[in-house]
């Protein structure tokens, strides 16, 4: 066998391992999961989750997701715990510790401590007859029977496991407290799904920059603003600016192949009645939708029939809506 070939099936091989790892926690589960799930969901205070060594980092990794999920969390390392960040625990507040062996000094030291404060103690551990294990009101057993390295030694299974019973624990309350795309995107408003959740058209389109003309304007004066705006279209307006049709650069090129005579044709001689429209209250993300439906590039803005201005599909992209 080659070297690749003998890399190739070592790699394998460990990431089998790590899927069965992951795969046996539905049978650890008991009833203390929807216990856990259930506390959480009454308490007024926050999940604090700490660790030590490689759990410290999943710890982080779950504290960031329960974050942005809808449940409260602080990060607390378990080193830095009896160095004044015991602080942090306000006495509402839950713990979650998460050892593999939940036997190591550090451990040892802080549950007295957690203990002394009355806060409800989680354990999410590989053994349950460990100091941890025995010391917490609640147990999510994340067990694994080895590591996935050819010595047993480095943190693989035992931490992919605690990253899902993370995960899981996580969607779970997310599920039970009816967390919404909506509620998701109020804390993701930086994100691309924030972004179609919460901006309108309104926070988009420019109203200073609205094309516009009347309906016995010149076509040289039409090929001037749609020219002079760059959005490849103008609104056609009456003189109380109510919408009455639109005109595109497609409209101009049709009105060329037919011969028309530019010099006598009127802007109403070549719009388009009834344009399609968008209200400037509604998602950006229903101008996406509108306008990939109809096969167009832009839409009329109008508050009621008052126009506003235009939406183009470039606005949503540089906002990164689409």
């Amino acid at each position: 066998m080659d070297e690749n070939s003998t890399i190739l099936d070592g790699a394998k091989r460990i990431i089998r391992e790590e899927a069965q790892s992951i795969n046996k926690l539905s049978e650890f589960l008991d009833e203390n999961f929807p216990m856990v799930v259930k506390k959480i969901l009454e308490t007024k205070g926050r999940l604090i989750i700490t660790g030590i060594g490689k759990s410290a980092l999943i710890a982080t990794k779950i504290v960031a997701t329960m974050n942005s999920t809808g449940t409260p969390a602080l990060f607390m390392h378990a080193a830095e715990a009896i160095h004044g960040d015991l602080g942090m625990i306000q006495k509402d507040d839950i713990v979650m510790c998460i050892s593999k062996s939940g036997n190591t000094p550090e451990i040892k030291v802080l549950i007295p401590l957690l203990k002394r404060g009355g806060n409800k103690l989680i354990a999410m551990v590989s053994e349950r007859t460990s100091y941890l294990a025995e010391h917490a009101d609640y147990v999510l057993y994340a067990h694994v029977d080895h590591e996935a390295d050819i010595n047993n030694l480095a943190p693989t299974n035992s931490t992919t496991a605690q990253l899902v019973m993370g995960d899981t624990l996580a969607m779970c309350l997310l599920e039970q407290r009816k967390f919404s795309p909506q509620d998701f995107a109020k804390y993701h408003p930086g994100g691309a799904l924030g972004k179609r959740m919460y901006m309108r058209v309104d926070d988009i389109f420019i109203e200073e920059n609205a094309p516009k003309v009347s309906a016995n304007q010149s076509i040289s004066e039409v090929i001037i603003e749609i020219s002079s705006k760059r959005l490849g279209a103008t609104a056609v307006v009456d003189a109380n600016n109510q919408l009455i049709g639109i005109i595109t650069d497609g409209d101009l090129r049709r009105m060329l192949e037919k011969n028309t005579n530019i010099s006598e044709a009127k802007a109403s001689d070549i719009m388009t009645k009834n344009p399609k429209t968008i209200s400037r209250h509604e998602l950006a993300i229903k101008a996406f939708e509108k306008m990939e439906k109809n096969s167009i590039t832009q839409l009329v803005v109008t508050d009621g029939d008052t126009y506003l201005g235009m939406i183009h599909l470039h606005d949503l992209l540089k906002e990164g809506i689409v």
